[in-house]
């Protein structure tokens, strides 16, 4: 099933629709060209009776690309810098990371 998975993920980071292009640098190392799908999604918060809306950068990146993202490596989309910032996240299967960005 892993090599199903693995094909259909290739298909949507190929996919123009779906990802795109990006550029990341691993803290201290060189600029690799890699695809992106962006989850440009809003959170609300709940803090005590108030809520507080806060735009959020989230996007997929391929294991395969990057074996090891960490806090403070950089992506750059469409000419936009950002940071990761916290933990990277890796699905279950172990195919894709999932990563916060804050603007540089």
């Amino acid at each position: 099933m892993s090599d199903a998975l693995s094909a259909a993920l290739a298909t949507l980071f190929a996919d123009l629709n779906i990802a795109r292009d990006a550029v990341y640098v691993a803290n201290g190392g060189a600029p690799v060209l890699v695809r992106i799908v962006a989850r440009r999604a809003d959170v609300v918060t709940d803090f005590g009776d108030a809520r507080l809306w806060s735009e959020t950068t989230r996007v997929d990146l391929r294991v395969a690309e990057v074996p090891a993202p960490r806090p403070g490596d950089r992506i750059e989309i469409d000419g936009d810098v950002f940071l990761i910032q916290g933990e990277p996240v890796r699905d279950r299967e172990r195919l894709v990371w999932t990563v916060d960005l804050r603007p540089s």
